[in-house]
């Protein structure tokens, strides 16, 4: 079987994108895997498929490099809201489908995307720590010199340990720097370090707001591969609504591959 796949990147997360609207593509578990492997592969955090939807504009079907279908992924979701505009299936602003709900999206002028998040009710506190879902659950630990931190072992301790088991956790390690924040995310499924997380950065913020006790309501946000911009309404300590994602999405290449 020939796939034609696009390559894409937002803040250096990665991903394989194909166009399944015809429902042409049946991939299994090893299938993504190999696809995603750096090595053997084309190389990606994870697979998206676009698919049809029958009230809504498509379908975001994602898998994690490990090859299982995953919860919502934030970068992904930009990257696959461009994917969409370039196929024409809208022109400036769209409705979508993804494990997690129904997403809105839109173009910015800047040709940057916005992606609007699930709302977040619950924020559990775990001793000075945070643990929230916006979309995949996410453990939040504020720390300081977070770009010497030993990210993969130490995340690697914490997704798998039995407080977060069966299913466990991403884990972000976020430093406060004046008005922005810098976020370092260990992700589960890839099972490593990505120099990007969404669905992180987009925990890391609502939890720097009570860590720090104020009344920001929007981040610019730093991670290893590039900037991204989250802004809020609180409505109380675990509610927080109208969580918009803003960042870029990149077309890297095309391609074909024989699985």
């Amino acid at each position: 079987m020939t796939i034609n796949f696009f390559k894409y990147q937002g803040t250096g997360n990665d991903f394989i994108i194909i166009d399944n609207r015809e429902k042409k593509i049946s991939l299994n578990k090893l299938h993504i895997k190999y696809l995603c492997d750096r090595r053997f592969g084309i190389g990606a955090d994870g697979l998206m498929l676009l698919e049809n939807h029958a009230n809504l504009d498509f379908n975001m079907v994602y898998y994690n490099s490990d090859g299982n279908e995953s919860s919502m992924c934030g970068n992904g979701g930009r990257c696959i809201v461009d994917f969409a505009k370039n196929l024409g299936v809208f022109a400036k602003e769209t409705i979508f489908s993804a494990i997690d709900g129904i997403h809105k999206a839109k173009i910015n002028e800047d040709d940057s995307i916005s992606l609007k998040m699930q709302n977040v009710t619950n924020v559990n506190k775990v001793n000075s720590n945070f643990f929230l879902n916006t979309g995949s659950p996410h453990y939040v630990t504020f720390k300081e010199k977070v770009k010497e931190i030993d990210v993969y072992n130490r995340g690697k301790e914490i997704r798998y340990s039995k407080e977060f088991s069966p299913d466990g956790t991403n884990v972000n390690f976020v430093e406060i720097q004046e008005d922005k924040i810098f976020v370092r995310t260990y992700e589960r499924g890839v099972e490593n370090e990505t120099l990007s997380c969404g669905t992180g950065v987009t925990a890391a913020a609502i939890s720097a707001s009570l860590y720090s006790k104020s009344n920001n309501n929007s981040y610019d946000i730093l991670t290893i591969g590039g900037n991204l911009h989250i802004s809020f309404t609180k409505k109380d300590k675990n509610t927080f609504r109208n969580i918009w994602l803003t960042g870029p999405a990149t077309q890297v290449f095309e391609g074909e591959i024989e699985i």
